[in-house]
């Protein structure tokens, strides 16, 4: 299945200025960074967390992994953890769990952005689909989520 047609007509109302990049199945930010040659730190990895008891969207890069704590700080929040498989499939249609493209808006999440990514002149997304990322300016990024948070919400990689 490639780019689903929400993400593609979200794109194209919002004029956005992107490069659709097909590659071989990847299930992960790491391997997708292995197959296309880049390095991990622009790949974003998109991650759905409750915080409290509200979901969110976050993106990271590829080569850190999310901080709860620093999240459960930066949002006031008693508690931040994973959201289920479940959950996602029955509410975010139109993409596959685990290649969730990182615009929050357009399931109506605030989408938190860890800001090392955004230092990258080029950033690779998930594109909704295991074979389909999407190649984008952070500038492009921040356009076309309103409202985005950025902060620092990542720590290495141990």
């Amino acid at each position: 299945m490639p780019i689903s047609k929400k993400i593609i007509n979200f794109l194209e109302k919002n004029k956005a200025k992107y490069e659709a990049i097909r590659h071989r199945t990847v299930y992960t930010a790491f391997d997708k960074a292995a197959t296309l040659r880049v390095p991990q730190k622009i790949i974003g990895k998109t991650l759905i967390v409750r915080v409290d008891k509200n979901p969110v969207l976050i993106l990271i890069p590829a080569n850190k992994n999310l901080d709860l704590q620093k999240l459960k700080k930066i949002t006031k929040a008693k508690k931040a953890d994973f959201i289920r498989e479940a959950w996602m499939k029955k509410q975010l249609v139109g993409v596959k769990v685990g290649a969730v493209p990182p615009f929050g808006n357009l399931w109506g999440l605030p989408t938190f952005v860890d800001q090392t990514l955004m230092k990258n002149p080029k950033i690779i997304v998930s594109g909704g689909d295991y074979n389909w990322s999407l190649k984008m300016r952070p500038a492009e990024l921040k356009k076309l989520t309103p409202g985005l948070i950025l902060g620092n919400f990542s720590k290495a990689k141990k």
